[in-house]
């Protein structure tokens, strides 16, 4: 056999034997560890306004850019638990702050409640009033453009958002006014020290990131001194939560609900339906009277906790 013979036989050789090796290395490791990557919060894309092709019907992009906030929906079965939750029916006027695509108006509309979206894009105003038209509630479901700040919430027994915290901190001190007993829903965001009476979160196809409905109700202004026939009923009031004596001892098991106060002192129980200056209640002696309140504390200066 001639060098060059030899030579080309060892090179097929060792390459035969590299090849073998790779395969065996490739066979007998191990496959590389599968990554999974978990987000915990849906990331909201900005939508680009310059990309919009002027000629084409609008459609709304999650995370357009609007006054206040970005628009992103909220999911339909969110929508449904905040209207469960504000127990919204035909003898309800509600309003939807920040009403985007028209969706929990429509909804609302559906269920016999006369409905308001506020809304300042125009573009998703006149596409609300075209779903609106098109689920057949258009003489229920109306849309005006406007800022929330401004708008008259006065005939509301419902307010329905999806805000940011600062602005429903921004928004609390005129909710605060509102008719006691109105019910507000937020999605995902609070109102700061105004602790929610209700909070329930859903599980839902639609729904995998702001899925928290958190629910109040608007209490009447109870804080200062009454007079009872039972004697002085002297209250302190953080929002809802009340606590007070009643001719100079303890009341226990306050709770107020809109309008509407309760309390016990030693074996009785006490129900008071309250209105501005006066309150109408039963419990004690007699079983039912009226007081007035004699004296209110001055109102303290609101807390800014926008940074919470």
């Amino acid at each position: 056999m001639n060098s060059g013979f030899r030579q080309a036989a060892l090179v097929v050789g060792l390459t035969a034997l590299i090849g073998i090796g790779f395969v065996f290395w490739i066979t007998a490791s191990p496959p590389p560890a599968k990554t999974t990557t978990v987000t915990t919060d849906a990331k909201v894309v900005m939508a680009n306004p310059d990309q919009r092709d002027p000629n084409a019907p609008f459609e709304p992009t999650v995370g357009q850019q609007g006054k206040d906030v970005v628009w992103v929906p909220t999911g339909d079965e969110l929508v449904k638990k905040m209207l469960d939750m504000a127990n919204v029916t035909a003898k309800d006027y509600l309003m939807d702050l920040g009403s985007g695509d028209g969706r929990t108006v429509i909804a609302a509309a559906r269920r016999g409640a006369t409905a308001v979206g506020i809304e300042f894009n125009p573009d998703m105003v006149a596409l609300s009033q075209k779903n609106a038209a098109a689920a057949k509630v258009g003489d229920r479901a109306t849309f005006i453009r406007g800022d929330l700040f401004q708008a008259d919430l006065s005939k509301a027994t419902v307010i329905t958002m999806f805000l940011l915290p600062r602005i429903n901190l921004q928004l609390r001190p005129k909710l605060l006014e509102l008719k006691p007993g109105t019910r507000l829903v937020s999605n995902s965001f609070n109102m700061g020290e105004w602790e929610a009476d209700e909070t329930a979160t859903v599980e839902a196809e639609d729904c995998r990131s702001w899925c928290t409905a958190l629910f109040w109700i608007v209490p009447a202004q109870v804080d200062g001194t009454w007079q009872l026939p039972a004697g002085p009923l002297v209250l302190t009031q953080a929002f809802q939560r009340v606590k007070g004596t009643l001719n100079g001892r303890p009341i226990v098991d306050a709770e107020l609900r809109g309008d509407h106060l309760t309390f016990g002192q030693g074996s009785t129980k006490y129900s008071a339906t309250v209105t501005d200056s006066s309150m109408t209640g039963s419990g004690g002696t007699p079983a039912s009277w009226t007081a007035r309140r004699t004296a209110r504390p001055p109102r303290p200066a609101p807390k800014d906790d926008s940074a919470n």
